[in-house]
């Protein structure tokens, strides 16, 4: 491992060897899978853009088997939250600037046809998307535009789920005043369910992140409820220090990285935090790392069911829905309380320690607002 200079700094009342210097572009990830994935090379022509104010046009839709009875209000206050909770998850670096068509857009066919259903393919898809485009072209000018949401009425029970559409570039997509829209979220019945954080997790998609949820059973295997690309609902749902630098959430300052053998020490600032450092990243292959970062039952992760020191796994040659990060459970055999799952309780306290592979994790310390780690590479 290469050797960090160190100096004392005070993080959060804990007095930490904090690092002077760091190389953390050492520590980022090629991307291997063509799509959604950990990597950091993320394709910002296929992927939008995760800084900065994203003008989303919301629109709703009700079907000729499925008409509206209602206003649109109460959908567009279901998902409003979802501006501030991303706000606070990216330390202020992305916003999502919501303009609602408050009016309801009939669509062409009878709600049961889309495939819904039947997981829905492509096809069905980006035909849903276009219908519903062209229904409300009259009305809007989509090239002042980056994002839609497309709403169901509630009526139709039919749109189950919210699947995210990003454009192909093989196809002739949907275009509208002259632009290609190319990300959309498509509300299913399931964002009463999830409530607003469903926009959270399905805009994700349209950053480029994966699912972390299993697609085969049991569902949440790989990170329990630590991030909002797993389960939604979960206790901890804000973004894994991974993705917030994947995102550019945070900076390359604020990440420590090794890619050799040794032993460091590193004070690290829980994610409710703003500044410092928020991750510690040994790099152990081409597309494979460690990574340590602190979590507090504070803020996004206000009912969180163990605090400390969190370490995952990530590999960025896995695909979206089978584990590109997965939790190492600091506390196996632990009973979690009601609300909570085994992988919630993984995070170390002080004098805790787990092995996993080569790499080693100790809690020296802890704060309100952070945790001393050490790090050994063997």
């Amino acid at each position: 491992m290469r050797s960090v200079l160190m100096s004392l700094t005070l993080v959060a009342g804990l007095l930490v060897a904090a690092p002077v210097a760091t190389a953390a572009p050492g520590c980022a990830l090629p991307g291997r899978t063509g799509w959604t994935d950990e990597g950091h090379d993320t394709d910002r022509v296929q992927f939008q853009p995760s800084v900065g104010a994203r003008r989303v046009l919301t629109l709703f839709v009700d079907f000729p088997d499925a008409p509206a009875t209602d206003a649109t209000t109460e959908y567009e206050n279901a998902l409003a939250p979802a501006d501030g909770w991303l706000r606070e998850a990216s330390y202020g670096r992305v916003s999502l600037s919501v303009t609602p068509l408050r009016r309801w857009l009939r669509m062409p066919q009878v709600s049961t046809s889309y495939g819904f259903d039947r997981g829905i393919t492509f096809e069905q898809h980006e035909l849903y998307v276009r219908q519903a485009v062209a229904a409300a072209d009259p009305y809007a000018d989509f090239s002042a535009y980056d994002l839609v949401y497309v709403v169901p009425t509630r009526a139709a029970s039919a749109i189950t789920f919210s699947p995210t559409y990003l454009y192909d570039r093989q196809t002739a997509g949907v275009v509208a005043d002259g632009t290609r829209v190319k990300w959309a979220v498509t509300y299913g019945q399931d964002m009463w369910r999830w409530g607003f954080k469903v926009a959270a997790h399905e805009t994700g998609h349209t950053f480029g992140l994966p699912d972390l949820y299993a697609f085969t059973a049991p569902g949440h295997q790989y990170v329990g409820g630590w991030d909002v690309m797993g389960l939604i609902s979960g206790p901890a749902p804000r973004h894994f220090g991974w993705h917030a630098w994947k995102l550019g959430w945070i900076d390359d300052s604020q990440v420590t990285c090794a890619t050799t053998r040794g032993r460091w020490t590193v004070g690290l600032t829980s994610g409710g935090v703003v500044g410092g450092v928020k991750i510690a990243v040994v790099r152990t292959g081409e597309t494979t790392a460690y990574v340590v970062e602190s979590r507090r039952a504070t803020g996004l992760d206000a009912r969180a069911c163990s605090t400390g020191a969190l370490v995952y796994r990530v590999d960025s040659a896995v695909r979206t829905g089978s584990g590109p990060i997965r939790v190492v459970d600091g506390n196996p055999g632990v009973t979690p309380p009601a609300g909570c799952a085994a992988l919630d309780m993984a995070a170390l306290r002080p004098g805790q320690s787990v092995q996993d592979g080569s790499v080693r994790v100790e809690v020296l310390s802890a704060g309100s607002g952070g945790d001393l780690v050490r790090l050994t590479v063997a």
